[in-house]
């Protein structure tokens, strides 16, 4: 099955902007790891086509790790902005600057010693290791849980049948070409054996596909039902100076938003209590902005007013209008800007 299915994807491998294709790396080209790595922290929790925008953006602006490992916080935070899990920027400096200071500017080449740099967990080490180093390593993501589950007609729903997936998928990895192997999976997941209406006809492990004799393919990955996520409320407060000047937080480096730029407020939670940042006229917009993360939905309360000359609250910052940028803010404080700019 790994020989199709590598035959399969020499013929149909996706062009992406930190993929060394099949037929480059039958010719003897090397991935980088630094453009692997990078593409693997970006593309978690989001798609290729949100990514590739950002990528060539960081890999024009930062062409090496070294070049990343020197670059200000604030730059690297403002380009990611948009694409969310904050913890992945900080985490993407500090495994940069790791890189650059400890390791000569070399990435280490097996997956117990990616597992040791910041931010890097099982599948990332695997991926990279597997990818750019071309080490046998099993690569598990969803697109891959779903080809196992198909491919052997396992109803055990996830989380809980991953260690099962798994080992289904460590017995397909082959020793020779294992980085092209690993992208093939995904490839075929992502193209051909997608969530809804697999393409059975056209796949290249349709024959042996369990799932597909048993008729149960569109079943599978059967999967625990979530929880739903709860709602937290919270203030925020948008205050302008004459001049156009903005009033603004750095959030704590630990946390959601960590270390980036934001407006002052209040809590998260059920019932939060008014904080606003300094004494004045305080009025709130008629709509209010509604965003999700991973685990809850937010609604914050946006409140204005004009900042008096001279006044900078301890511990807040001032910017210009011509410093402002409202694309270096995360995106649930640019939707509370863009809110107040349309009101």
């Amino acid at each position: 099955m790994s020989t199709t299915l590598l035959d399969w994807y020499d013929r149909h491998a996706r062009e992406m902007p930190w993929r060394v294709g099949p037929a480059d790396r039958a010719a003897g080209v090397q991935p980088d790891p630094y453009r692997v790595w990078l593409s693997e922290v970006m593309l978690q929790q989001t798609t290729v086509a949100a990514v590739r925008d950002y990528f060539m953006r960081f890999t024009t602006r930062w062409p090496t790790v070294q070049a990343l490992a020197a670059a200000p916080d604030d730059q690297v935070m403002g380009e990611w902005a948009g694409l969310g899990y904050y913890a992945r920027a900080r985490n993407l400096l500090k495994c940069a600057r790791v890189v650059a200071e400890d390791h000569n500017g070399q990435f280490p080449d097996t997956y117990d010693a990616l597992l040791q740099l910041p931010g890097i967990g099982p599948y990332t080490a695997a991926a990279i290791s597997a990818i750019a180093f071309d080490r046998p390593e099993t690569v598990l993501d969803g697109n891959v849980e779903r080809v196992m589950a198909r491919l052997y007609d396992i109803h055990d729903p996830l989380p809980g049948s991953k260690p099962v997936l798994k080992e289904k998928a460590a017995t397909l990895t082959p020793n020779l070409r294992p980085g092209d192997y690993a992208q093939a999976v995904m490839d075929l997941g992502a193209t051909i054996c997608t969530p809804k209406s697999p393409a059975c006809g056209i796949c290249p492990l349709r024959d042996p596909c369990q799932a597909r004799i048993a008729g149960t393919q569109s079943e599978l990955p059967k999967k625990t039902p979530k929880k739903p996520k709860p709602t937290r409320f919270g203030h925020i407060y948008i205050a302008q100076r004459m001049d156009g000047a903005l009033l603004l937080e750095r959030r704590p480096d630990k946390g959601l938003l960590g270390g980036m730029l934001g407006w002052p407020g209040s809590d998260w939670s059920e019932t939060p209590a008014e904080a606003p940042p300094f004494q004045a006229d305080w009025r709130t917009l008629p709509r209010q902005v509604r965003h999700t993360f991973t685990h809850f939905h937010l609604v914050l309360k946006i409140w204005t007013a004009e900042l008096p000359t001279n006044t900078i609250p301890d511990g807040l910052t001032l910017l210009t209008k011509h410093e402002f940028k409202p694309s270096d803010l995360p995106t649930v404080m640019r939707k509370a800007h863009d809110l107040w700019r349309g009101q």
